[in-house]
């Protein structure tokens, strides 16, 4: 790739066609970034709800998502603050259980490094879910990543699906500790 802008590199990624022939509902890469940007959320993948709208965490996983962060949705959706960029930018179906599938392994190698290269005023990012603290932070539990609490300016989240209800229920240090953590490090960057 070579050296984008920012609006430039916005228009390749959003003409991708990679992975079209694995996307059960074709291409559309929901992604928000702006160069004024202080927090990065580096999540998972958009669900259909997501897919249809193409506004980033327009769910109930976004709903808790604000609530973790203890941000309202007009601060959560102004990009010239928050940039929400996916490790897949397409809604990658389901899975024969009922889940989503997993973000499709081409998309993160292929933008990210570029999107983050030209996020110069990030100060905070927030990498939320599994594929986001493995490909980050590298191998071991999503406990544990979340557990260790923020440090070089990343702080570590589970994803505020409904699945992860059960986990914060015996994980009461998650609201105690990481939370308060999490919303003081956003006003210091808000």
């Amino acid at each position: 790739m070579g050296a984008d802008s920012l609006d430039e590199l916005c228009a390749r990624a959003r003409a991708c066609r990679v992975c079209e022939s694995h996307l059960p509902l074709g291409p559309r890469p929901v992604f928000r970034v702006s160069a004024s940007a202080r927090i990065l959320i580096i999540s998972q993948a958009p669900g259909t709800k997501v897919h249809a709208t193409g506004v980033p965490f327009n769910d109930a996983s976004g709903d808790r998502l604000r609530h973790w962060m203890g941000v309202d949705r007009e601060t959560f959706y102004d990009a010239s603050r928050i940039a929400l960029m996916p490790m897949g930018f397409c809604y990658p179906g389901r899975l024969p259980n009922g889940g989503d599938a997993p973000p499709r392994p081409e998309c993160a190698p292929l933008w990210h490094d570029a999107f983050v290269t030209l996020l110069p005023k990030i100060g905070l990012t927030l990498l939320v879910g599994g594929y986001a603290l493995s490909r980050y932070l590298g191998s071991g539990s999503m406990t544990n990543h979340v557990r260790s609490g923020s440090r070089d300016g990343v702080v570590a989240l589970p994803h505020p699906s409904w699945r992860t209800i059960g986990w914060e229920a015996r994980h009461p240090w998650f609201g105690d500790e990481v939370l308060p953590r999490l919303r003081e490090a956003l006003a210091r960057c808000l």
